[in-house]
Formats: structure tokens, sequence, C-alpha cells
């Protein structure tokens, strides 16, 4: 999609559609990203949702950068230490597995709602309830689940299966909702309504906290009132690295992801000073820094000085929106229920996150966060600056560990190869982790050295390899260009 004055790219064509129509009524890019990332429980209801947490990042047309951090905290504030044992499960990407956890021990405290109502009261200029009221009629019709939401329920059917609850919610005669069925919520329909409505505050103090804890407690989680009620969400100063006269800026700790993208823009800047980064130049990167992913690393993000002292010496589940408005204002959130917990809390519609069983933000140990405690997500939204300070890209994706590399890859096609955004997003990708190289068709090897790598090869695009979603912004002419991932069903649309 190219052409237009202001433009939203989302996970799904319906989300994206929300997006822009806010636009259209005369909402600035947070009104549009608000209503979309509503709409997004809907029509993307595995991967987000009021249960959830995750960042906004915005910035452009004379905005103070800054990172909204609703992403979810670790329980425990008034809770013993007992619990019911996280719930494995196996989940197969067809040419890859991975396994993750389930259960109400999996349970965080999430922080969709909260960071919902904070971004409406900071840079909102609409009411909430309108925002919410495409999202709610959506999730009261029923939004049939294209090609890539089927697959989602598909590989994740371990997981709604393994309560009444969601299996209630999400599976039909004890099978997961099938591609052209509608996923439809009357509860998160008038949950979405209420948080038009009212705000954040029910979800933290209110009748629905109290539900929501009632459910994760009676299923022996650490999920407790107090847990709630001390949530709240933080502004933050966005992380920049500089990139070919550019300043690219992203999520900042206590979350991880952003952190490691800046570290790799700036490593990529020395090896390949000018010119076209090769694969193997970018291989190079993405091993140095996933390297320094240590325990230390993810130990280290709570401190307040963390991020000087790391940059210092190495300089030397989930969905996205991306929006630009038609003032230049840019706005790119991710969130994420990681595969959800299978814990549905009874007449909400919420599926709580199942983020203390991610292995993946949990890579010291499983229930080692203090209660209270962000968990050092591989999220990154990010806008890229021109040297004006005119917002030029927003961007972000999904994919767990892979997120970085899809950015990385992603924004080196776009400023580098210039490529054309849908291109760009659609391009075949390839991620490096644990002594393996995973790699879609069309992905150049040459000059590789796979040394004693292992190299898994898909036979198609995946998912696994994240869900990009892009705006760009042309200029001086303002015009935008959006790029939907279609391994997550993405989609552009603009005015």
């Amino acid at each position: 999609m190219s052409g237009a004055t202001g433009m939203v790219a989302a996970g799904h064509q319906k989300t994206a559609e929300v997006g822009a129509e806010v636009l259209r009524a005369g909402g600035n890019a947070v009104d549009a990203a608000i209503a979309a990332v509503l709409a997004s429980w809907v029509c993307e209801p595995l991967l987000t949702g009021p249960g959830a947490g995750g960042y906004m990042l915005v910035a452009g047309a004379g905005e103070e950068p800054t990172l909204l951090d609703f992403f979810v905290a670790a329980p425990g504030h008034g809770a013993g230490d007992d619990h019911a044992p996280l719930q494995a499960v196996e989940v197969s990407f067809g040419d890859a597995t991975q396994t993750f956890h389930c259960g109400a021990a999996s349970c965080g405290v999430p922080g969709s709602p909260a960071g919902i109502a904070a971004a409406a009261e900071r840079w909102g200029t609409l009411p909430l309830s309108d925002l919410a009221a495409p999202a709610a009629r959506l999730a009261r019709e029923g939004v049939p689940l294209n090609g890539p939401q089927a697959y989602v329920f598909e590989i994740l059917d371990g997981i709604l299966c393994s309560t009444p609850s969601a299996a209630a919610e999400f599976t039909r005669g004890g099978r997961p909702l099938a591609l052209g069925e509608p996923f439809a919520s009357p509860e998160l329909a008038e949950t979405i309504e209420r948080l038009g409505a009212d705000g954040a505050a029910p979800f933290y103090s209110g009748d629905i906290a109290a539900a929501i804890v009632a459910e994760v407690q009676q299923l022996g989680g650490l999920l407790d009132l107090a847990d709630l009620a001390a949530y709240e969400a933080i502004e933050r100063e966005p992380v920049g690295a500089e990139y070919r006269g550019r300043r690219i800026l992203t999520n900042p700790p206590p979350s991880a992801g952003g952190v490691l993208l800046v570290l790799a823009f700036s490593r990529l800047a020395q090896i390949c000073p000018e010119g076209v980064p090769t694969n193997a130049q970018l291989l190079e990167v993405i091993d140095e820094v996933q390297a320094l992913r240590t325990p230390q690393f993810t130990a280290g993000l709570i401190d307040p000085d963390f991020l000087r002292r790391f940059l210092a010496a190495n300089l030397g589940s989930t969905t996205h929106v991306s929006v630009i408005d038609n003032d230049g204002r840019a706005c790119s959130v991710t969130c994420s229920n990681g595969e959800g917990s299978a814990v549905v809390v009874e007449g909400t519609g919420i599926h709580v996150n199942n983020m203390m069983g991610e292995e993946d933000l949990n890579p010291l140990g499983f229930f080692r966060a203090a209660p209270g405690q962000r968990m050092p997500s591989m999220m990154a939204p990010t806008v890229v600056l021109a040297a004006d300070g005119t917002a030029e890209l927003a961007i972000g994706s999904a994919g767990s560990n892979r997120i970085r590399s899809a950015i990385l890859q992603v924004i080196v096609k776009l400023i580098d190869q210039r490529s054309a955004v849908q291109a760009a997003v659609n391009a075949p990708r390839f991620h490096s982790e644990g002594g393996t190289i995973f790699v879609e068709p069309g992905v150049d090897l040459s000059g590789i050295d796979l040394g004693k790598r292992e190299l898994v090869q898909f036979r198609a695009e995946n998912l696994f390899f994240g869900g990009t979603q892009v705006v760009a912004r042309e200029l001086p002419s303002g015009r935008c260009h959006g790029g939907g991932d279609p391994r997550r069903g993405g989609a552009a649309v603009g005015l």
C-alpha cells in the first residue's frame, strides 16, 4: 500500500482498517493505534488481548520521543510461594519446534488496559469510548479466521484444549476454530466497552480485577489483588542508535530487545560503514549480539545505570501496529499475550497471558523475578527519525527472539537497499540462535561459513520469523507507504 498521507500497518486487515478509519475521522496516530490495538484483541485473539502487555513508542511531529511501558510484571505481592506447576506444551512450526508453558502459574500482571488508558490520556484526541466501539462491534459480530490466524489456532491446540474455559472460548466440538470460522465473544465486547467507558480502574482495583484474581488463584496461580493494585504504565526515554545519518529509537531497559537492537545497528555501522551489508555481515552482528544476552545481561536490566554501562562496554508472541498520521506523528506499538495461559476469566472474555512460563523471558529460571518486576521482553517498537527529527519509519515485529533479527533485516532493506516497503517486509529472513541458523527459502547463503552450526531450512515463509508491520514516510513530500507481513496475515491501509 502506498501513496497515502496517513497509514496504518497491522497484523490483520480489519485491524488496519479500524485504525485507518480513525485517521479519516480526524484522530491522530495514537488514536488510530489505540483503536487498532483494541481491534486486534478480536482479530488476533491468541496473540494479544486485555490480559496481555506491551510497549508504545511515540515520536515525530514535535512530540518528545517517549516509550510507554505497559508490559507484563511478575506477580507475588500478596501471595506465598506455593503455586500450581507450569504445564509444558510443545508447539510445532512445521520445520522447528518450541516448548511453551501455560496454566495459572504462568499468569503475570496484565498491562494492556493500563497502557491503553495512559496513551489515550497522554496523546489521544478522541474519546476512548469512540476508539473502543469498532472493536466491541467486531467482538459481537465475529471475525472469520484468515489463514495465518487459523494456523495459530492449529499449532496452539495443546494450550487451547488444556482448560474448560479456554476450550469454551476458542474451540468448537473439541477442536480449535478453523479457517473461515468466526471468533466472537460478547463477553470480550462488554470488557472492551467497559475500558472505553471507565478506563483502566476496574481492571486493577474493581470488579474485573477481582474476577481475574479469583479465576487465577482458583487454578493455583500467584496473581493477587495487590499485584494489580500496584501496577502502572511507565513512561521511559527511548534508547537510540545512529545509522546512515538517521536516529533509530526503540525500547529501553528493562526490556531486552531494544538494547540488543541498538547494539546491532551500531556494530553494523562499524563493520559496514557504507554500502549494502551482506548476509554474512548481518549474521556476524546477529551472532555477536545474541552472545551478549547472558544471565548477567538479564539480571542487570533492572539497574537504572545498566544502559550506560552496557553500551559503553560494547559499542567500541505477539502482534504489532505501526501508524504515521498526516502530521508526521509516528506511533509504534507491540503487544503480546505470549501463547496464552489457557485461563479465560468467566464473564469477561479475558485470556490471561503466560509470560511467567515463557522461557525467552525467564532465562535465569522460572519464578526468579521479584514481584512487580517487568519481564525482560524482546519486543522492540521502533521509530526511525531523519536528521531533522522527522519520523521516517514506524516499525516493529512479533516473533519472540526473532524480533530483533526481523527488524534489523527489514530496516537494512529499506535504508541500504532502498527496497519498496512491502518488498522489504516480504523478503526472506534468517535467524541465528543457540548454534542453529534458521533460514526461509530464498536467503542467499553464499559467503556464509556455517562452521559447526546446524542449518534448519524452512520449506516456506513462516510466522516463526516474526510479523513485521511497517509504515514509511517519504521526505519531503510526506507521502506514506505501508507493508503488512504476510507471515501473520498483516495488512496496510492508508487514507
